[in-house]
């Protein structure tokens, strides 16, 4: 393989001595740290296939600031090999390689910055070297990332319709995109003109002279850009460009569809022709006719036409219809913006004039640049016609104020959903100043008086279109386990994610041992909170076994048929429980506890030579007095091994001599059918230890450290060192396999069984209202998101409980379907069951002030396949027809109610009944 030039040298002679990898590591280790305190745009970044970097850090371990492994190799790797990441050849002009669209970072390669990349080069050679550069992103604090996919443009030469690939970074200029085709194609910079070429149509022409970028010209990947080779060199006459001296760089950004101004009245130029209904003015101060103000430097371009001053959807052929274009995986986006621009209040709002509504100056908004792009596309949308329309200008606007939705990659329409009302409120807000308010403790008041508190201090710093119509309110209490201290606070909510019980909730089986013999282990399958701890899991345990009041269970993990661990943190958390792990449960009395005694089970392995190995699961049980000798130790063992006696085997070992463990008519059996059916309260008394100690057969025991390796017998006369555990092995010789069933203590159920061992059949329904039940029900909070209470003044893993107490005019539902964590990723196609109409969620609201709250839906977002790409959807009802379409990106099509249900919704969205647009609706 040729590998590409490089700005560094590469040895191409016998290398060095290798270092070791320990100097490898430091070295590297060093070079991360260096470049993580010198972040600055432009810095160079080497992108290095995983395959290849995940065996160099199996080698050296794991380095500071690179992802981790768990394993370790001494094999040095080879040479670099980032053969399997690029595509085979370059598709663009230059000595860039082009890698294959759908990696990830961390999965498929890793980034590495210069001096790394140039030393594990010198150490390794190989290649090919790909460099990328930092960027920054965002507005107001930048964000730094890395352009691993710079743009590839499509460049379609008029004089003879060639297409030529070029490929440079979205924050080239346009200056910059002028030098580098002219190059390509050999044309005299003065001679070209190069014109954006969206669906193969001229948009609108793109100026050399201009600083604008790509990125703020919506120039996108794989976009079709168009060369005109002429000798006119005046390129202010051509249409679409201002005569001005401030010449626009992409004019207009997206076809005239909107027949409306944002300030609902005949927008004037100010005597400056234009197709564009606003122009924008250096300076804070120019207002245009339409009274809309705009800013230097904020970017601030409209398409929309200036006919009528209010959206009339009699007029024509009707308006809301029209789809959006797939600009490159933008479905998500697609599916939002569709749900978003068919929500009645939102509608009625951008189509009127929304002006003065604007926030320019919140810090915490953006300039009302997105409130402006949203409202333009809602505008373009509702048009007359159904030409789908190509979001260009507002996914440019996304980029920009939300670079993590940048990109081609698919996105979550919900989590997009979120930042939109967010930003959409922020630039909407009516609070110019907002005032410092401190929050004061509930201290046992009224909730009434405190939400209305909660809810007044809210609105003091938040006051807009979003909160007026998607707001609510909901309790949320905190109790802390170890004072008992109960902290209240009323916190405000824009949509609420309700997870599906199945990922909620966990089967686990554990195996309960009795610690005093009276019974067989049983196994007992309970359902716990996934995110519970070990004292929910011991008491469901307690539930389903019965256990009296005057009983305990203690937890253990059993790992190669040792106790591993004590779950003796009743707060730990049960994620630390893995499904395929072994859990026992001993179950013993209340009272004094000095000494555990924990039997663990050996005998002869006959392939290994007569070598000892364990086998079975250990026994445990406390020790009410301090054991002496080792004939104390023996009883106990008699006593914890009495349940797995086998019928009639007294016989040969006893000659039929009663020993405490067998009933005094004889009828063992019974004794033991009985011990499986319900516990037995056995008694053993002075006969037992008295036979124990008249020459009758004893267990071969050893006195063990904690660790297992060392060991000596136990005899009767031993004398036993107390201690708060005391380990002893039981050596199962042909006498204890006659006298006692073994299968009792073997194969011991995982906690959850995973395979395919049951026919899988079609998961049972489940309905909206145990979603929301389920996001209702008290839960501890996680390890990772411990509460301070004030009172203890420690981090504390408190419960948690969420109650609604005040619900919106417009109420969002989000189906928890997506699970992610650092091993698994999974999606859940369950079908929730949820109503169209007359939801009523009155009974749920804590807030008893005779609010009705009954909702009906207007809108779905639908996510089908899986979690590596999948495509979104969105069903809408049309307001004032009250029908459903489906919204499949540019494809709109009728669908019936009935069909709108389906394992794909994904976000709900309703409108409370008895509002002015439901009533106008029902009423037609």
């Amino acid at each position: 393989m040729t590998i590409a030039e490089s700005d560094f040298p590469i040895d191409n002679g016998v290398s060095c001595v290798p270092l070791s990898p320990e100097e490898e590591k430091r070295i590297v280790s060093e070079l991360v740290k260096k470049s993580e305190l010198n972040l600055k745009e432009g810095n160079l970044y080497f992108v290095v296939s995983n395959r290849w970097f995940s065996r160099w850090q199996r080698y050296v371990g794991d380095c500071a600031g690179m992802l981790s492994t768990d394993q370790q190799s001494s094999d040095r790797p080879g040479p670099i090999d980032n053969s399997d990441i690029i595509t085979n050849g370059s598709n663009c002009d230059g000595n860039d390689l082009d890698i294959h669209r759908t990696l990830a970072e961390e999965t498929d390669y890793v980034l590495v910055p210069q001096e790394v990349w140039e030393r594990l080069l010198e150490w390794y050679k190989g290649g090919p070297a790909l460099p990328r550069k930092l960027i920054s992103q965002g507005v107001g604090q930048k964000q730094y990332s890395i352009e691993v996919y710079p743009l590839c443009l499509k460049v379609t030469d008029a004089r003879d319709n060639s297409v030529s690939i070029v490929k440079l970074s979205k924050k080239a200029t346009m200056s910059e995109l002028y030098e580098l085709v002219c190059k390509v194609k050999g044309v005299e910079p003065n001679e070209a003109s190069i014109w954006d070429y969206f669906n193969l149509s001229k948009q609108s022409l793109l100026t050399a002279s201009d600083h604008q970028t790509l990125e703020d010209a919506n120039i996108t990947m794989d976009h079709d850009i168009l060369l005109d080779v002429s000798v006119d060199t005046d390129r202010s006459t051509h249409s679409g460009v201002h005569s001005m001296g401030n010449e626009l760089a992409l004019v207009p950004l997206e076809p005239q569809r909107s027949t409306v101004s944002i300030a609902g009245g005949p927008a004037l130029s100010n005597g400056h022709t234009t197709g564009s209904g606003f122009n924008l003015y250096q300076g804070s101060g120019h207002t245009t006719g339409s009274g809309f103000n705009s800013y230097q430097g904020s970017s601030v371009s409209s398409s929309l036409t200036t006919v009528d001053d209010k959206y009339d959807g009699s007029r024509g052929e009707r308006g809301g219809l029209a789809g959006l274009q797939n600009l490159g995986n933008t479905c998500f986006m697609n599916s939002s913006i569709q749900c978003l621009v068919h929500t009645p209040p939102l509608v009625e709002f951008f189509l009127q004039d929304y002006s003065d509504e604007i926030n320019m100056d919140n810090p915490l908004g953006m300039r009302g640049e997105l409130a402006l792009a949203f409202g333009d596309l809602l505008r373009k949308l509702w048009s007359s016609g159904r030409t789908a329309v190509a979001p260009r200008a507002f996914k440019g606007k996304l980029a920009r104020f939300a670079p993590q939705f940048s990109g081609y990659n698919q996105h979550d329409s919900q989590e997009l959903l979120a930042f939109l009302l967010d930003g959409l409120h922020e630039d909407l807000n009516r609070v110019k100043q907002k005032p410092y308010i401190e929050m004061k403790d509930s201290d046992g008041r009224p909730d009434e008086e405190v939400a209305y508190e909660c809810w007044k201090n809210h609105m003091a710093r938040n006051d807009s279109l979003i909160v007026d119509e998607c707001q609510g309110q909901y309790k949320s209490t905190l109790v802390c386990p170890e004072c008992g201290k109960i902290s209240i606070t009323f916190d405000p909510f824009m949509y609420l994610s309700l997870p599906l019980p199945s990922t909620v909730t966990r089967t686990m089986t554990v195996t309960v041992f009795y610690c005093d013999g009276s019974g067989l282990p049983m196994p007992y399958t309970v359902t716990v909170l996934k995110h519970g701890c070990c004292r929910d899991l011991g008491q469901a345990l307690g539930t389903a076994c019965c256990l009296k009041s005057d009983e305990m269970l203690f937890l253990a993990e059993v790992y190669e048929n040792k106790i591993y661990r004590y779950l003796d943190n009743p707060l730990e958390s049960l994620t630390s429980i893995k499904d395929e792990e072994h859990i026992v449960a001993y179950r013993f009395k209340n009272g004094a506890r000095k000494t555990k005694l924990e039997i663990t089970h050996r005998c002869l392995d006959n392939v290994k030579g007569g070598v000892k190995k364990i086998f079975g699961t250990p026994l445990v049980t406390y020790l009410a007095e301090d054991p002496q000798y080792g004939a104390n130790i023996e009883t106990y063992v008699h006593r914890m091994l009495a349940p797995l006696r086998k019928a009639h085997s007294s016989t040969k070992y006893h000659e039929g001599k009663e020993n405490g463990f067998i009933s005094a008519d004889g009828d063992e059996q019974s004794s033991i059918s009985n011990s499986q059916s319900e516990p037995r309260n056995m008694t053993f008394g002075t006969s037992e230890q008295e036979g124990t100690s008249c020459g009758e057969s004893s267990f071969q025991l050893a006195l063990t450290d904690k660790d297992g390796y060392n060991w000596e017998p136990i005899e009767k006369e031993s004398v036993i060192k107390p201690d708060a555990l005391i380990k002893v092995y039981l050596d199962w010789t042909e006498k204890e396999y006659e006298l006692y069933d073994a299968s009792y203590l073997r194969d011991l159920p995982e906690v959850h069984k995973t395979g395919f061992t049951v026919k899988k059949t079609r998961p049972e329904a489940i309905s909206l209202f145990s979603c929301l039940e389920a996001f209702l029900t008290e839960e501890p909070l996680g390890p990772d998101d411990m509460w301070y209470c004030p009172q203890c003044k420690e981090h504390r893993q408190a419960t948690k409980k969420l109650d609604l107490w005040k619900l919106p005019e417009i109420l969002v539902f989000h189906l928890k379907r997506f699970s992610y964590s650092r091993y698994l990723k999974n999606k859940l196609d369950t079908f929730v069951n949820f109503p169209i109409h007359n939801l009523d969620l009155t009974k749920y609201v804590k807030n008893k002030d005779g609010t009705s709250y009954v909702y009906n839906l207007y809108a779905i977002s639908n996510h089908y396949g899986g979690l590596g790409g999948g495509h979104y959807t969105a069903y809408a009802k049309l307001i004032d027809d009250n029908k459903w379409y489906h919204f499949d990106d540019s494809h709109v099509s009728p669908v019936n109610e009935a069909e709108i249900k389906s394992s794909a919704a994904y976000v709900l969205f309703y409108q409370r009944v008895g509002s002015e647009d439901q009533m106008e609706v029902e009423a037609s």
